[in-house]
């Protein structure tokens, strides 16, 4: 890796306030530099964020049995925006607004990819990035534009769609894999269509959520003498139908969800096929809600059954459960990127800038999650900065993203300040009556702040 780009992505971790490029120069204490280079670094396309995805994709390969299946999920997000020249930046909807109302925001659409690393027997995981696109959309001929701008904007929109990205995403991906190594995608209902299910590459199982009255039909009895084969057979029950029919009964299965194990209710229904899916036999998946109260007398929370398709009929259904139980780490990843690593917040308009400054941020971010369970174990802790008082009855169950920057903030700045200042915030005051006066503590501040 260049030593630019190394410098960058380090900075990307420990910088302060808003990470936007001239931070993570006086980060790096180059305020009094000219910084030429550095924007070059991402203008010119001289940074290689996909490098660090293919050492994370690579690394989590290698923790894996040899044949056990590469679990990867895929969501998009929003990274708001507000100059108005940013490349790719539109008016899109606001996952946000409320549901009595569609909200539009300004901000750039993204495609990421990250893959599932087993934190124990279990059936823990962490999903890590391997991927991270920019994926905008092309600009709308004004009105009166001749045939061909229109057939050329036409064209530009089919290949711009957030699906058939990752379709092409989801190829490379493939290719990259060894033969023998099964590639396992879990989605959410925005990609079980036809456009990536009926075009995955070979070797490659979907796992993902469906509508409650999607089109499922059994296999033909027999095929006629004359004319076209037949496709599908009698109409089966619908997933709606399959959670509502008595006849078939709840199997109860134990999976790994939310810090501990659960016991979910799950409705099977195999070797059905799927016009999402063509010919290709499919099995339907409904799992009973686990409701729960956040405290007693809450409203209750969970209350809507979900509705998965996975496209190998063979595979066991504990396993099915347990890698789409595995996606939701995911949000968690976009939340991190967002909120401790500022991924967005680089006021940066050239093409080239815009794709690479937030994936370097989230490649780096990748990388600081495989050291951690390299250095630390599946649950060990750094214990360098401990944890502040009000979090010492419930200490998290994995080492959390903004420990692990807090840590190697202080391995990197707890030489350059003075040992009495860093042995004054560890220590633990004795309880007083009266507060002192308030003092600012720098070793303190840096070292936990969370942004």
């Amino acid at each position: 890796m260049p030593a630019r780009q190394a410098a960058h992505a380090l900075a990307q971790l420990v910088a302060l306030g808003r990470h936007t490029v001239t931070t993570l120069l006086t980060t790096q204490n180059r305020q009094q530099h000219d910084w030429t280079a550095d924007y070059r670094l991402y203008s010119r396309g001289r940074a290689q964020p996909q490098a660090l995805f293919s050492i994370a994709r690579q690394t989590i390969e290698a923790q894996l049995p040899p044949n056990a299946p590469l679990v990867v999920g895929v969501d998009d997000s929003l990274l708001r925006k507000t100059g108005r020249r940013v490349h790719g930046a539109a008016w899109r909807r606001d996952p946000q607004g409320p549901p009595f109302q569609v909200q539009f925001t300004w901000a750039q659409r993204v495609l990421q990819f990250s893959a599932a690393q087993p934190l124990g027997p279990e059936g823990a995981a962490r999903l890590v990035p391997i991927d991270f696109v920019h994926a905008p959309t092309p600009t709308k001929p004004r009105k009166g534009a001749d045939a061909a701008t229109q057939a050329a904007y036409g064209e530009a929109a089919r290949q711009a769609n957030l699906v058939a990205l990752a379709q092409r995403r989801l190829v490379e991906l493939r290719a990259q894999l060894p033969a023998h190594r099964p590639l396992h995608l879990v989605g959410d209902g925005r990609y079980s269509n036809k456009t990536l299910l009926r075009k995955r590459p070979p070797g490659t199982v979907y796992i993902g959520r469906i509508r409650k009255d999607s089109a499922l039909f059994h296999l033909p009895p027999a095929q006629p003498a004359l004319g076209r084969k037949r496709i599908y057979g009698a109409k089966a029950l619908t997933p709606e139908e399959l959670r509502q029919a008595e006849h078939q009964p709840w199997q109860k299965l134990r999976a790994y969800a939310c810090g501990r194990l659960h016991d979910f209710h799950i409705k099977v229904l195999a070797d059905v096929r799927s016009p999402l899916c063509g010919a290709a036999p499919v099995q339907v998946l409904v799992i009973k809600p686990l409701s729960y109260r956040l405290r007693q007398g809450s409203r209750l929370l969970y209350r809507q059954p979900a509705y998965l398709i996975c496209t190998d009929p063979t595979l066991p259904v504990q396993q099915a459960l347990q890698e789409y139980l595995w996606r939701w780490d995911i949000e968690v990843n976009f939340r991190e990127e967002k909120t401790l690593l500022g991924v967005g917040q680089a006021q940066v308009r050239v093409p080239a800038a815009v794709e690479a400054v937030p994936a370097l941020a989230v490649g780096a971010y990748a990388l600081l999650l495989l050291a951690a369970t390299e250095t630390y174990g599946v649950d060990g802790q750094p214990d360098t900065v401990p944890l502040p008082r009000w979090r010492g009855d419930h200490p998290p169950a994995r080492a959390t993203t903004g420990r692990l920057i807090n840590q190697v903030r202080y391995e990197l700045w707890a030489q350059a300040l003075r040992p009495e200042s860093v042995r004054g915030f560890m220590a633990r005051a004795a309880p007083e009556t009266k507060p002192e006066k308030l003092q600012p503590h720098l070793a303190s501040a840096t070292f936990y702040a969370t942004n």
